[in-house]
């Protein structure tokens, strides 16, 4: 049972986060075989941010966490299932970095402007683990794939604009937003801009890439506004 404390922190989250996306965070392990695997997990989920999902190998995560191969497999029983859980946890991460932080705003504008100054914060920063990067490279590895593991990055990136849409709904409501304005719209405009910007930073290193972004976030307020 969640302490008073935890319920009324977990409270704005609840109001912008679709259930699914939320029901997995912050789970603390109960047991040693759960610590270890959530300490697979976490390794795994690091080096997805270098060599993709796919190339992850149970052998080379097994020699480098000192854990029989076996051994290691016994926790998952498949690497599909490994992948899986490698993606939940980017899931997680991403919401206690992006989410949490951006819920301790007031409803409305406020709390979006915060959801959009900490993505670009994960984006641009080298130091903290790279879930977007995950999601980002997931979706080009898996997206003319079959099976569970693109299901799950489907699933995840529908979560993440359902979200966004949302928290759009949210300033809506709190008629700092224009009525007839269409969450689903600005939350697909409010994305471009991001991944515009993932690709600006990351990859072609412009030095004007936040600049750009900021502009084009204010612009999209600007014509949400009342």
């Amino acid at each position: 049972m969640q302490p008073d404390s935890e319920r009324a922190a977990a409270a704005p989250l609840r109001d912008l986060i679709p259930g699914d996306l939320l029901a997995g965070t912050t789970r603390t392990p109960n047991s040693k075989g759960e610590a270890t695997r959530a300490r697979i997990i976490e390794h795994a989920l690091e080096l997805a941010r270098h060599v993709g999902l796919e190339s992850l190998s149970i052998g080379d995560l097994a020699q480098e966490l000192g854990l029989s191969k076996s051994g290691l497999f016994a926790h998952f029983g498949s690497k599909e299932r490994l992948l899986l859980d490698v993606l939940d946890a980017a899931a997680e991460h991403f919401t206690d970095r992006i989410f949490r932080p951006a819920v301790r705003q007031p409803r409305g504008e406020a709390r979006l402007a915060a959801l959009f100054e900490t993505w670009l914060e994960q984006i641009d920063s080298r130091e903290l683990p790279g879930s977007s990067c995950v999601f980002m490279a997931s979706a080009f590895e898996w997206d003319d794939r079959q099976g569970p593991v693109r299901e799950r990055v489907v699933s995840h990136f529908r979560t993440l604009h359902a979200t966004l849409a949302r928290a759009v709904q949210i300033a809506i409501e709190e008629k700092q937003f224009r009525a007839d304005l269409d969450p689903e719209q600005f939350a697909h405009e409010l994305h471009g801009i991001l991944l515009q910007h993932h690709l600006e930073a990351r990859l072609l290193r412009n030095d004007k890439a936040t600049l750009h972004a900021r502009r084009a976030f204010e612009h999209l307020l600007a014509d949400a506004r009342v």
